[in-house]
């Protein structure tokens, strides 16, 4: 996607193809920049840390956080060591552990001395494949748009279109254009007149940070609202679909994505708004059902629930990034990153291969058996 009329990745290898590059999304929006990763405990630390962070783009930096493991050495038992360290970093995106799994797969029944030119190999594909999802998602989730704006009645069809979303399923939580946010800048490029109403998304808020900052980016018309005027806006008539992305699916159609997102869901099914979920096949996984029972939410610091980062906007110190304290002293934080949104809440999941219904059947009549 563009950053001032550059196309950018949010992850690549360095000239001298043993180390990577990554945008360093904690500066984000207020600095742009860049980091390298020349080992495994860094990209470990940038997944942990969420200077990389979205289910796809932490699955493509793992595959890469193996790669710079086996350069330094390529036993089975540093192997075994690397993966486990990067699977710890974040429990609840599923894309991770498949990258894993699927970079340590390839290089396995290889000589030490191959491993590390394989898994680099691999994991380029991972990413290369990821962009590929992500655009049919994207036209894809266009038809709908397309669909769901021509239907609308003729009171609104001078109006734009307006799209809700939640937390950032952009081309910063992938490697290239997205999941939710894939079918809003096809639709964009399409010509088509739309809006996005962008959630916060607290404690980390991502939308108000990354999302806004990648639609400003890219000229895509969007207003930053708090996490709980959603509802409000859909009880008004002013949403006319919402968009997420996922971390993890179960085979039957439950939804995991960023706290929030659940609540949406439901003012969504209360107001007849129809509620889309985008997501790649690495997403998916097979292996669980109920969602609520079966994922394992992952819970962060308290600190991001206190707290909140942001740029000073006076004083001597003007400009500068700065975290500020929110609660009074002694007051506790509780900080659940996920919650499920269950199979009935969603009107349908558009992924790379098409929209399916949000079930057992639906997946399988795009993906087979998994």
């Amino acid at each position: 996607m563009n950053i001032d009329g550059q196309a950018w990745r949010t992850i690549g290898l360095e000239p001298d193809g043993r180390s990577v590059w990554v945008i360093d999304q904690t500066q984000l929006p207020h600095r742009f920049g860049t980091r390298s990763l020349s080992s495994c405990e860094q990209a470990a630390a940038a997944i942990s840390t969420m200077v990389v962070r979205g289910a796809p783009l932490i699955g493509v930096t793992g595959a890469y956080g193996l790669m710079l493991a086996l350069q330094n050495d390529a036993s089975d038992a540093a192997l075994a060591a690397a993966f486990d360290q990067l699977n710890a970093t974040r429990p609840t995106a599923v894309n991770l552990r498949w990258a894993l799994e699927r970079v340590r797969d390839r290089v396995l029944a290889l000589p030490p001395a191959k491993r590390a030119v394989a898994a680099r190999e691999e994991a380029g594909l991972i990413a290369n494949e990821d962009v590929a999802m992500c655009s049919a998602i994207g036209d894809h989730g266009l038809e709908i748009i397309q669909r769901l704006a021509a239907a609308r009645p003729e009171v609104r069809k001078n109006k734009p279109f307006q799209v809700l979303t939640h937390c950032n399923a952009g081309w910063l939580a992938t490697v290239d254009w997205g999941t939710a946010l894939a079918p809003i800048y096809k639709a964009r490029r399409a010509g088509l007149d739309l809006h996005v109403w962008v959630d916060e998304t607290r404690p980390r808020n991502q939308g108000a940070s990354l999302t806004a900052y990648e639609l400003g980016r890219e000229g895509v018309p969007h207003t930053v609202i708090v996490d709980n005027a959603g509802g409000h806006l859909m009880q008004n008539g002013e949403v006319d679909a919402v968009i997420v992305g996922t971390d993890r699916t179960t085979r039957r159609g439950d939804v995991c994505n960023k706290i929030g997102t659940y609540l949406k869901a439901l003012a969504a099914y209360d107001n007849a708004v129809p509620f889309y979920v985008a997501l790649p096949a690495s997403t998916i996984d097979w292996s669980l059902d109920d969602g609520v029972a079966e994922i394992p939410i992952e819970a962060r610091s308290p600190q991001e629930v206190t707290a909140i980062q942001g740029r000073l906007l006076d004083g001597p110190a003007a400009g500068t990034l700065a975290q500020v304290q929110l609660t009074p002293n002694g007051s506790d934080g509780f900080n659940p990153a996920f919650d499920v949104t269950p199979a009935r809440l969603v009107t349908a999941l558009i992924t790379d291969r098409g929209v399916a219904d949000a079930s057992e059947e639906g997946l399988k009549s795009l993906y087979g058996c998994g």
